[in-house]
């Protein structure tokens, strides 16, 4: 099977953008911390967003040249760059270099995860190998070790049959990370409406992309797994290590419903999730019932990090980056922060702001991804 392109997931995160507010003149105290409000509840407005310290947890970045993290700090992101085991992105050997290289330039301001190859799983030595290459990534700064979709969506053993994340093969692997405390991003499956009906999925993007594509539409496939059974694997393997620093990427693919995302953090309290590239799912949801999603942003409030999913090219520059992340980061930041109603691509009805305390935005922003992955960052404040 081909996983669900890059460019698909790319473009769910840059199209939800196109009626992000344009910048204002508020922002040309970037860099300043944002001044303490005696109303502590009040939100932030958009005047705050280049003022208030944020981080990015979940980007890739493929040119070694520090121009975009520079950028992002003049807007006072600071950003996680994370390696993945991706045939469309460069070797994994390259992919460290340019974050060893962002790190060396920047170490205050960018952190980075290692990853691994699953490729040979099967083979005498690769338990070995890959524990090295693990700590070799720790030793160097990284933060904790990616783990991808391949892993169950393409992936396959000797009989042919796909080989899912909690086989016994991983297992010496997923103890070892947990006895050394080493966090483990996880990516397992694709989003719900991978498995739907196009006229039952819940954003424009993933409808317009699965009815060009349909060789990577699951609807279409009943011979992959469902998405309940790359759920079901996840958890069985997260259950196994207890303990283990998981962090869910993606809303750990329960995107479609926090309902199933609060019973996730229930069931596993050392778990933490990222809200990359479902923002537009979340969106979806508060058209229907605003206060359901806002409270549960509130409960959950130490136990979500921010990020986009947003990839760089090895021939992007860092001016062109930043041209597409900007509007992402100021649609979300309305999103989060303000009231307004405002129209997203992604919607078909305009969707309204969730206006969250600013305690709670401070935690989805920075402080939340400085406690999962301690010493990524110098604390900001």
């Amino acid at each position: 099977m081909n996983l669900l392109p890059r460019a698909a997931v790319l473009a769910t995160v840059l199209a939800a953008a196109c009626a992000a507010t344009p910048a204002q003149a508020a922002d040309a105290s970037a860099g300043k911390a944002a001044p303490k409000s005696a109303n502590s509840a009040k939100p932030y407005a958009m005047a705050d967003f280049a003022r208030v310290p944020k981080i990015d947890a979940h980007v890739h970045l493929h040119n070694p040249d520090p121009a975009f993290v520079e950028a992002a700090k003049r807007l006072n992101f600071k950003l996680l760059t994370i390696n993945v085991d991706y045939p469309d992105f460069p070797p994994l050997d390259d992919q460290q270099r340019v974050a060893l290289a962002l790190k060396q330039a920047h170490p205050d301001d960018i952190a980075w995860a290692v990853s691994f190859s699953s490729d040979t799983s099967d083979q005498p030595g690769w338990l070995a190998a890959t524990q090295a290459r693990v700590d070799a990534g720790l030793a160097q700064g990284a933060v904790g070790v990616k783990v991808w979709k391949n892993i169950g969506m393409s992936l396959r053993g000797a009989d042919g049959k796909l080989v899912m994340i909690d086989d016994a093969r991983f297992k010496p692997l997923f103890d070892y990370f947990t006895r050394q405390g080493i966090a483990v991003l996880g990516h397992q499956g694709e989003p719900h409406n991978c498995w739907l009906p196009l006229e039952k999925m819940s954003v424009n993007n993933d409808r317009e992309y699965f009815a060009h594509h349909p060789q990577y539409h699951m609807a279409l496939h009943p011979e992959m797994p469902s998405w309940e059974d790359q759920m079901a694997a996840r958890d069985r393997m997260v259950a196994a290590h207890p303990g283990m620093r998981f962090v869910g990427m993606h809303m750990a693919s329960l995107e479609r419903d926090v309902d199933e995302l609060a019973a996730f953090l229930d069931r596993f309290p050392t778990a933490v999730v990222d809200v990359a590239a479902r923002i537009g799912q979340l969106q979806a949801q508060s058209q229907h019932d605003r206060e359901k999603v806002r409270r549960f942003l509130i409960k959950y409030q130490d136990r979500l990090l921010y990020g986009t999913d947003i990839a760089q090219a090895p021939d992007q520059s860092g001016a062109a980056l930043l041209r597409e992340v900007e509007p992402v980061w100021r649609m979300h930041w309305r999103y989060f922060n303000t009231a307004e109603r405002f129209k997203v691509s992604d919607l078909d009805r305009p969707v309204r702001g969730l206006a969250l305390p600013r305690e709670v935005v401070d935690k989805l922003y920075h402080l939340n991804a400085e406690r999962a992955f301690p010493g990524g960052w110098r604390a900001q404040r």
